[in-house]
């Protein structure tokens, strides 16, 4: 996964060798296997090129998680329904884009709200890292990946001085994904004492349930941060040539899906050119300063992550079904039920 865990249009270009040797061994992995049938999850650069490769082999090919079509690269739907046999889907509106290419595509419901990011214990969370239950907590996620850790981790650092000077008794709170645990300890090594560091999805549930606001790279945490109600500022940050690029192809006025789904800016976005951290500390603050702001975005966060849930079912469940669906006896030698 390390290996795969590239964000960035520039910033895959250097990865594409590795990139492409290791669909060719996932590809000879699978075909010594045999698989009733293979679930492609994400990733669309490295598991639809592994999918394309097993066309043909007789082995159903479901995706889970389809691509953003919607947003950019529009021909990629087409292209998937050269090879796949079914999509499933997240968010509501992608169906239509891989129906009216012949592709069946469900609509199964986002993961996130089975997350149980709603969960979390504050209080004892509080109490567990003395953080006083008057002080404001500011959970800060950077990021999962090295590239957009290295990226955001100067500007959070300022964040956080400009942010110290007009908020009172602020403490911070920062859950860590595995992959990038020690690049962020090491680059946070030598501030000022008092941010807290958590693993596991236990624990940063805690964390958002403690939280009075949080501080985020766009991606699925935004998710998260939404279901557990937590007010947000989302960022994020690419390189100049990879903003350059984005902002020629990307055909949408959001990246977080929360705005997507709403079709307006419920929750504050500072990416690219605007992820400055005086403007960043500056949303922050009004968050901080605005009760009824937050109010607001919780209730908007409420109608989005509605939009995202199949009625009378489960994400999971959903998925499992159309998977199941797929599955028929296998004509290869040497096959067992288990």
């Amino acid at each position: 996964m390390t290996d795969l865990t590239v964000m960035g249009l520039a910033e895959v270009i250097p990865h594409i060798p590795k990139i492409l040797r290791r669909v060719r061994e996932t590809v000879e992995q699978i075909e010594r296997l045999r698989p009733a049938v293979v679930v492609t999850i994400d990733s669309p650069d490295f598991t639809l090129r592994v999918s394309k490769k097993l066309k043909g082999k007789g082995i159903p090919l479901v995706h889970y998680v389809a691509p953003t079509v919607w947003a950019w690269k529009s021909g990629r739907a087409q292209k998937t329904a050269e090879f796949l046999d079914h999509m499933m889907a997240l968010l509501p509106f992608e169906p239509q884009f891989f129906d009216k290419v012949g592709l069946d595509c469900t609509f199964v419901g986002h993961p996130v709200v089975d997350s149980g990011a709603k969960n979390g214990d504050g209080p004892a969370f509080r109490k567990e890292h003395g953080v006083p239950p008057n002080a404001t907590l500011l959970c800060a996620l950077p990021g999962s990946r090295a590239a957009e850790v290295r990226r955001l981790i100067p500007v959070f650092r300022e964040v956080f001085d400009l942010l110290a000077r007009d908020i009172p008794n602020l403490y911070i709170v920062m859950p860590i994904a595995d992959g990038v645990a020690e690049e962020i300890r090491q680059a946070t090594a030598r501030w000022p004492a008092g941010i807290i560091f958590v693993q596991g999805e236990v624990a940063r549930h805690d964390a958002f349930a403690a939280s009075n606001l949080a501080l985020a790279a766009s991606g699925t945490v935004s998710l998260e941060l939404a279901v557990a109600e937590v007010p947000t500022v989302i960022t994020y940050k690419l390189n100049l040539i990879s903003t350059y690029l984005a902002r020629i192809l990307v055909k949408v006025r959001f990246v977080n899906l929360i705005n997507l789904l709403l079709d307006k800016e419920a929750i504050p976005e500072l990416i690219l050119e605007k992820c400055v951290p005086s403007r960043i500390a500056a949303s922050v603050w009004t968050l901080y300063d605005d009760a009824e702001a937050c109010s607001e975005q919780i209730a908007n966060a409420r109608e989005a992550i509605a939009k995202l849930t199949v009625a009378n079912t489960s994400p999971s469940e959903r998925a499992a079904q159309v998977v199941l669906a797929h599955v028929t006896v296998p004509s290869f030698a040497g096959w067992r039920a288990p």
